[in-house]
């Protein structure tokens, strides 16, 4: 833990990023990690098949629907919800873990699941990461060939949905195409603010 200006120890922050599919969330994390700002990743599971490249345990924790079934009913998420036709959720264990020993976390999720850990997390920092339009968002899905045309217009579909969402956030940075150290210097901006504060959002997990 890091001090704060009474001279008690400052808590863990709890920071949420969030947007639509295909704005960089990965690739901003990835910049946020190789700079090495003191923040750690909660890894998300999910039931969504492994692309290549993609490695069990760093980018997500890959389980079929049965064992992610059986982890919902033992209550081992601190949020869960289906995006995209799959199942997403961060284990709430590895978050409470990292909070209770004082490290700032970051969570990668979307809309859905961001409205639901605003629930259950008193003082959590929500970040939305956005496109400078729609326009841009759908060229760049349809440019990473990762999905299906079918796929593609669903998750063009539910990024309407999720601008829709901008209120809810306590912040908005736009990641314009090309300019993601741009984004990212923001990012950690917020970051550096947040950890500055006279009296320091304490994340509690309800």
């Amino acid at each position: 833990m890091l001090p704060r200006a009474d001279g008690e120890q400052r808590p863990g922050l709890l920071i949420v990023l969030s947007g639509p599919s295909g704005v960089g969330k990965d690739a901003a994390i990835a910049a946020l990690k190789a700079r090495d700002v003191g923040v750690r990743y909660a890894v998300t599971a999910t039931t969504r098949p492994r692309r290549p490249g993609e490695i069990n345990g760093v980018h997500y924790y890959f389980y079929s629907r049965e064992e992610f079934e059986a982890m919902v009913a033992r209550h081992e998420f601190l949020e869960w919800s289906w995006v995209h036709g799959h199942m997403y959720g961060p284990p709430i264990a590895v978050v409470r873990g990292l909070l209770q020993e004082g490290h700032d976390v970051l969570l990668k999720i979307d809309v859905q699941g961001a409205a639901n850990v605003k629930k259950r997390v008193k003082d959590a920092i929500f970040i939305f990461l956005a496109p400078p339009s729609i326009e841009d968002l759908v060229e760049r899905m349809q440019k990473r060939h990762t999905e299906s045309a079918e796929e593609v217009e669903v998750r063009i579909a539910n990024a309407y949905k999720e601008m829709a969402a901008l209120p809810e956030y306590d912040y908005i940075v736009v990641n314009e195409d090309g300019r993601l150290d741009k984004a990212v210097d923001e990012i950690q901006a917020i970051i550096t603010a947040e950890r500055l504060r006279v009296y320091p959002r304490r994340a509690e997990i309800i």
